[in-house]
């Protein structure tokens, strides 16, 4: 196995990152090549697919030895399900899939081709093994059931930000971090509104308090490196 591409992503760290792809489909990223595969022809027809799937590697969760069941935060931390029906990072091989909106073929680019992207889960340098054309005629399936992922959806968040703190958001980027905020970054154990978070979010660290069903941003800073909480 190679890796064939990395992720750009408005994401440097894993804590905000959405939990599934097609969450927050206002964000946006870009598939870069590495070089061997820096190609036209490599790409060629890509443009006529609306949807990709992305398969990569979970790099910075990786764990030593097995374990046959892990603690979804879907369902609060608690409870323990079997590694194989679950989408935990942390199996024996640390391999992810996402399903992402192809916004164009950046042909053209300096470090190109490279992919614009729509809806990704992956953290900023995410290295990708794949990349291969969504079909809606295979891939979709409505008669599908969710098993446990149905009973446990989590709600979305109210989010408030302050006139002030939203005017230091770049306004192209106010639709996207109203989105990763509302998904809830938090763990799914976690419930103390006395506590302040921090989410890394393209180039920005911004901070907030949840109580009840309500998020509130308390600051917006220039990311510096280092999750604040």
């Amino acid at each position: 196995m190679e890796i064939i591409a990395r992720m750009q992503s408005e994401f440097p760290e894993k804590f905000g990152v959405p939990r599934q792809s097609g969450l927050v489909p206002q964000t946006r990223g870009r598939v870069v090549l590495e070089p061997r595969y820096r190609q036209r022809e490599a790409l060629r027809g890509i443009e006529g697919f609306s949807h990709l799937w992305l398969i990569w590697l979970f790099d910075r969760a990786r764990r030593d030895g097995f374990s046959a069941t892990v603690r979804p935060p879907r369902l609060g931390g608690n409870e323990r399900v079997g590694v194989f029906a679950t989408r935990s990072p942390f199996r024996p091989n640390p391999i992810g899939l996402s399903c992402v909106t192809l916004l164009g073929v950046e042909w053209d680019a300096p470090d190109g081709p490279a992919l614009a992207v729509g809806g990704a889960d992956l953290a900023d340098g995410t290295p990708i093994l794949d990349i291969k054309p969504y079909l809606p005629e295979a891939d979709c399936r409505p008669e599908a059931t969710g098993g446990f992922t149905a009973r446990a959806r989590r709600e979305t968040l109210a989010v408030e930000i302050a006139p002030p703190l939203e005017a230091r958001v770049p306004p192209e980027k106010r639709e996207a971090l109203r989105g990763v905020l509302a998904q809830d970054p938090r763990p799914s154990y976690q419930d103390d509104p006395g506590r302040v978070y921090g989410v890394a979010f393209a180039g920005m660290n911004v901070r907030f308090t949840v109580q009840g069903g309500r998020l509130t941003v308390i600051g917006v800073e220039p990311y510096r490196g280092g999750r604040k909480e």
